[in-house]
């Protein structure tokens, strides 16, 4: 089973507006619900949890209502990967379950994403959605200075979903949070660290498969709306 995991538990500070950025309307509807038509289109995708703020349950309840695939809605917590664990939560003890983690507003995912990365799952327990670095990337030290700089050809700009076989990142988690300086940004991080020997392919993104983040963000995500629709 392929369950699309919609995590739509952040404050949106960054866009200022009074409600977060995944009620905001573009195209016609929120980016949450674009999120979900994405994945609920999908033939290859079986069910949806969406994991959102306490606060908002039941407006994302009224957003989901027509999409018979969400079948769960569960809140999340004060940091990303409590809404991972929240996910990993709702199919605890099945077995042959996949989870495609995936930014909820992230709401221009194409159905070909989405496609490659149920593939590769059958081929790879932990799987990631990334495009090739098109600026050079420099790591500096303390003081400010350049102290490594790795080549353009081996770095890319990690987007969402990131894919799983559920005991996979289960177990990474299991491992991570009884690590005292257990940190994590990403839930491939995660796998990355606490189960180095876990592969994590890389599946071909998209330079439209955008986060929305800044005001700008929403002018090119609802061009590109209209531009499919049409």
């Amino acid at each position: 089973m392929n369950a699309a995991v919609l995590l739509a538990g952040g404050s949106g500070r960054r866009m200022g507006g009074p409600a977060p950025k995944q009620f905001i309307q573009i195209a016609g509807r929120s980016i949450l619900e674009h999120s979900i038509r994405a994945f609920h289109q999908h033939e290859g995708i079986d069910e949806i949890v969406i994991v959102a703020h306490a606060d908002f349950m039941d407006q994302i309840r009224e957003i989901a209502a027509p999409y018979p695939k969400v079948k769960h809605i569960v809140p999340g917590g004060k940091e990303r990967y409590d809404s991972s664990l929240a996910a990993i939560a709702c199919y605890r003890g099945q077995s042959n379950v996949n989870l495609l983690i995936h930014d909820a507003v992230r709401p221009l995912v194409s159905n070909t994403i989405i496609t490659d990365c149920i593939e590769a799952l059958k081929t790879y327990k932990a799987v990631d959605v990334a495009i090739p670095c098109t600026d050079t990337i420099v790591e500096v030290n303390d003081e400010g200075a350049i102290c490594r700089i790795t080549p353009r050809a081996m770095l890319r700009n990690v987007q969402t979903p990131q894919c799983f076989e559920l005991e996979t990142i289960a177990k990474a988690y299991e491992i991570g949070l009884k690590d005292p300086a257990f940190v994590t940004t990403d839930d491939c991080g995660v796998v990355f660290r606490y189960l180095p020997d876990v592969p994590i392919y890389v599946v071909a993104g998209e330079t439209t498969n955008i986060k929305i983040t800044y005001p700008e963000d929403l002018i090119l995500a609802e061009k590109i709306l209209n531009g499919r629709a049409n």
